[in-house]
């Protein structure tokens, strides 16, 4: 039982990481889209 305990936390620090990387990608994904729009006006 202890060890599907182990998996169960390890699958979500697995999930968390996976979605602070797609965090970062949105964020740098808008910064470039708008210098993108700054520099075509």
């Amino acid at each position: 039982m202890s060890n599907y305990n182990d998996y169960q936390g390890g699958f979500d620090r697995k999930k968390d990481n996976n979605f602070a990387l797609i965090v970062v990608l949105f964020i740098l994904l808008i910064i470039v889209g708008v210098s993108f729009v700054k520099d075509s006006y």
